[in-house]
């Protein structure tokens, strides 16, 4: 158990057996003994700790909320745990916790080690965090960049409580966006070859696509080559000459398809989706981010879960035919009508992918199931979770986080972010520009649902301004005052010294000791309220802890007790500094 939460039962404790004295003695009227919150006081000035019990006992007992603190407080008993009690407002009763007691933490963190913080809330349930899922159609972009590291942030922190977690990339490798990109890279393909067949109005831009198609030639050499004409000809028109790009681009796939046959046509669609898929899996990891399965969307087809979704609605009476297609009663779970989930053709629809997929992720038993989605699917979220009511699954049991969109910024000036010719800035590039851990860092500086302004310049700068420095700079100060202490033959090691804490006295010692006393309950509050930003603010507001203590204080002083205690402090510094950081993706350098 983690010192806060046993500071926590102690003060209930005490509370509890106030009131039981106070209930005895006939001053305190009850039934039943309530509930007894615990709150950290948001003000040190207030104390460490607060219990808002009396306000809460005010209507049951008939008594001045303040009058009932006044009561409580009386029959406290004494404990070496506090040293201070006083009522505040309306009736809050504020602790101040004794310093021999704050000082136990030291030791509990430099033990725990990379453990401090963790909890067993989770009981190792199945929970699943899906998260990028960009369809494989061109490079990942700073956008995608955030749903990664976000999510990825997310999964940590529910790892860190205790909660088994998969994390899972949803690869939308079917369906007609993925033959456009084939088409579009066989085009260039063809251009590569000699040809010069017209580039549709809608097709895959971008020199990714050029590249492509220059890498399927010199793999496969003239494998897939057809002269211009027969590419073109009778073939609608296109939008530039006044035809419709959508009647063109279908057109110009049904005509792939036919010169280059289902074996070459499949060849170039592999290809292709093997190269972006490829390229994402490269991105990702080398940011740090890395999935445990990768679901294939084809696999839907494959495995019958469509099929299955569509039987189960049907047989819950939630699926129906009308004019030749499936309809899922979507009015019935609070959408504006009715959706269809299999066209008259008998393909299925997006939204009928996405009832399968949710259904299997169910069926694969995950108590809880995330989804990271972009800011154009907030309208989405509704019609899921009717579908899995429908399919008899709990709606509560799936969440959904909004992602908003990022703005970067270079010289206060808000940065283009693609051109005509598909053209966009990539997550590749933002990485080479600032590298990963600010990136990793900036991106969960926010809640999902705010738009995120990403300042490049302050991303880089190695100033008190750059949060992810001044954090990353106070644990390699701390590293560097520990080398020093050992190339003064004053060596310390954590798990042998004997340390008095309670040596440690300033005003700047108990803030520290304060600020690390909070962070396993930041790591509930942030993994229960899926907010990694909670995290990124609190490592910004201890590594200002740190340096205000190292620039007021001397640590390699005479006194060898007060030194162990000091260097004792900031290596529990330094530990939970380092485990902040790791769940939010972002390095812990010992130099700077």
């Amino acid at each position: 158990m983690q010192a806060d939460e046993l500071l926590k039962e102690t003060l209930q404790s005490l509370l509890k057996r106030a009131l039981e004295s106070l209930v005895d003695a006939g001053e305190l009227s009850l039934d039943a003994l309530p509930e007894i919150p615990i709150e950290r006081s948001r003000d040190g000035a207030h104390g460490d700790y607060a219990s808002p019990v009396a306000m809460g006992l005010a209507r049951t007992a008939r008594k001045n909320p303040r009058a009932i603190a006044e009561l409580i407080v009386s029959r406290l008993e004494a404990s070496p745990v506090v040293a201070a009690v006083d009522i505040a407002g309306p009736g809050f009763i504020n602790f101040t916790i004794a310093e021999t007691a704050r000082a136990t933490l030291i030791d509990q963190i430099l033990a725990a080690g990379e453990e401090f913080g963790r909890s067993s809330r989770g009981e190792n349930r199945h929970v699943q965090v899906e998260f990028v899922s960009a369809n494989p159609t061109g490079p990942l972009h700073v956008g995608h960049g955030r749903h990664a590291a976000y999510g990825a942030a997310v999964a940590n922190l529910l790892a860190a409580v205790n909660f088994d977690v998969q994390r899972e990339y949803y690869f939308n490798d079917a369906g007609r966006q993925m033959n456009i990109l084939a088409v579009s890279v066989w085009l260039r393909y063809l251009e590569a070859c000699g040809e010069s067949p017209p580039f549709p109005a809608n097709g895959y831009r971008g020199d990714y696509v050029r590249d492509m198609g220059r890498a399927l030639r010199a793999r496969d050499g003239d494998a897939y080559k057809c002269a211009t004409e027969d590419v073109t000809n009778d073939l609608p028109e296109d939008q530039a000459r006044g035809g419709d790009k959508e009647v063109y681009i279908d057109a110009l796939i049904d005509r792939a398809k036919a010169l280059l046959g289902a074996s070459g046509f499949e060849a170039v669609h592999r290809f292709t989706l093997e190269s972006q898929r490829a390229e994402i899996c490269e991105d990702l990891e080398e940011f740090g981010v890395v999935f445990d399965r990768w679901y294939s969307e084809q696999t839907l087809v494959t495995s019958g879960a469509i099929d299955r979704a569509t039987a189960r609605l049907r047989a819950a009476g939630h699926a129906y035919d009308k004019d030749g297609a499936v309809w899922f009663r979507a009015s019935e779970f609070g959408d504006e009508k009715d959706r269809v989930i299999v066209r008259e053709n008998g393909q299925p629809t997006y939204f009928a992918s996405d009832i399968a997929y949710h259904m299997e992720k169910f069926e694969r038993g995950f108590v809880r199931v995330i989804d990271l989605w972009g800011a154009d699917h907030h309208g989405y979220v509704a019609r899921v979770k009717g579908a899995i009511e429908a399919l008899g699954e709990n709606p509560d049991n799936f969440d959904v986080l909004i992602m908003q969109f990022v703005t970067l910024y270079r010289g206060g000036k808000k940065m283009q972010m693609s051109t005509r010719s598909g053209e966009f800035i990539t997550l590749r590039e933002l990485r080479a520009d600032v590298g990963n851990d600010a990136a990793r860092y900036f991106y969960v500086l926010r809640r999902c649902e705010q738009h995120l302004d990403f300042d490049l310049d302050l991303a880089k700068s190695r100033s008190s301004d750059n949060p992810v420095y001044y954090i990353q700079y106070a644990h390699a100060r701390i590293c560097s005052v520990l080398r020093e202490a050992g190339a003064r033959g004053m060596g310390f090691d954590p798990k042998q010294a004997a340390v008095d804490a309670s040596r440690l006295s300033e005003p700047h010692e108990l803030a520290l000791l304060r600020s690390l006393s909070r962070y396993p309950e930041v790591i509930e509050s942030a993994a229960s309220e899926l907010e990694p930003h909670q995290l990124a603010y609190f490592l910004r507001e201890l590594a200002n802890d740190l340096h205000t203590y190292y620039n007021a204080h001397t640590f390699l002083v005479d006194d060898a007790d007060l030194r162990t205690a000091r260097l004792a402090l900031v290596a529990a510094t330094r530990q939970v500094l380092a485990n902040g950081l790791a769940i939010l993706g972002v390095s812990a350098p010992e130099e700077m």
